[in-house]
């Protein structure tokens, strides 16, 4: 079937109004092309990773090196995605960080958006950089188009974020993400 730009159009989960360059926490989700399992497996509610398993954790852990303003909180590697927050650091805004003295207040300094997703030092690069690194070490795509993110606002959706990290390898016949 060819491109028809009347059925064949795809809406952004992105929130217009939101700079995705800005300092703060943000949950990101990044999947398998058909949730195929090459990264590993779970044995004993652990994940074994196998070498592009490694190789995509050797990618993870290198985003500070190539994004100073960024670090790197909890993530795991799944067989067939990968779950992790990144934090862009303090650029002079306000923002929700766990250790900050706002506590649960809300975000509120968001600001229009002035780049696309796509420029540098947005979500949006920074998971399309750890992506080509992974394509690159193991020599093809493997990656589904686009990836999940949410941004995380206050200490509450922290510390469910973060639980739900640390047990996804123990919950994973249950996972929305789930394969054979």
């Amino acid at each position: 079937m060819s491109y028809n730009p009347d059925i064949h159009h795809r809406r952004s989960v992105r929130l217009r109004e939101y700079d995705y360059a800005q300092a703060g926490l943000y949950f990101i989700t990044i999947c398998v092309q058909n949730h195929k399992c090459v990264f590993g497996n779970i044995v004993n509610d652990e994940i074994i990773l196998n070498e592009y398993g490694r190789m995509a954790n050797d990618c993870w852990l290198e985003i500070p090196q190539h994004y100073q303003n960024v670090v790197l909180h909890e993530f795991v590697i799944m067989p067939n995605h990968i779950h992790g927050i990144l934090e862009i650091a303090d650029v002079g805004v306000e923002y929700f960080r766990p250790d900050n003295e706002t506590g649960n207040k809300r975000v509120e300094n968001i600001r229009p958006l002035r780049r696309p997703n796509c420029e540098p030092g947005t979500i949006g690069a920074i998971v399309r950089g750890f992506k080509i690194g992974v394509t690159k070490q193991i020599g093809y795509s493997i990656w589904q188009r686009n990836y999940h993110e949410h941004i995380i606002r206050n200490q509450n959706r922290h510390a469910i974020i973060v639980d739900y990290i640390n047990n996804n390898p123990a919950k994973w016949e249950n996972d929305r993400f789930y394969a054979n």
